[in-house]
């Protein structure tokens, strides 16, 4: 069963990457990973968004200047087009991914192929999926 469960798998594989789409992500992820000036400017935003969220979380206040620095930080990555294209593209990654796991999890609580009836329940797609439906 594993061998035709995983030829299946890698069928889907190939469906997602022959997709139009695909290139498009795949060319906005690889301008991203090329370009060390947003690729820094990307980690700079992400740490110092982890360090304010640490210190907040450990009952430190945060001051004013702290936020201001931080939202024009992010305010000029999100104007970069390299790395709001990559933001983009993982969005677009992140849409894929659930839909599939929201397929296989409908089938394998279902015990049947779910029908679009049962995709569309609202619900939770499972812990740590991060979605909040």
């Amino acid at each position: 069963m594993s061998t035709v469960i995983e030829e299946k798998a890698r069928e889907l594989c190939e469906t997602i990457v022959a997709q139009p789409e695909w290139m498009s992500i795949r060319n906005r992820i690889d301008a991203f990973l090329s370009d060390d000036a947003t690729r820094g400017q990307f980690d700079a935003v992400n740490d110092k968004g982890r360090s304010l969220h640490e210190k907040q979380h450990s009952g430190v206040p945060l001051n004013g200047q702290e936020i201001a620095d931080f939202e024009k930080q992010r305010d000029a990555l999100l104007k970069n087009p390299v790395a709001r294209g990559f933001l983009e593209a993982q969005d677009e990654l992140h849409e894929i991914q659930h839909s599939v796991q929201k397929y296989i999890s409908k089938t394998l609580q279902l015990g049947r192929v779910p029908t679009d009836a049962d995709l569309k329940e609202e619900g939770s797609c499972g812990e740590g999926c991060g979605c909040h439906h």
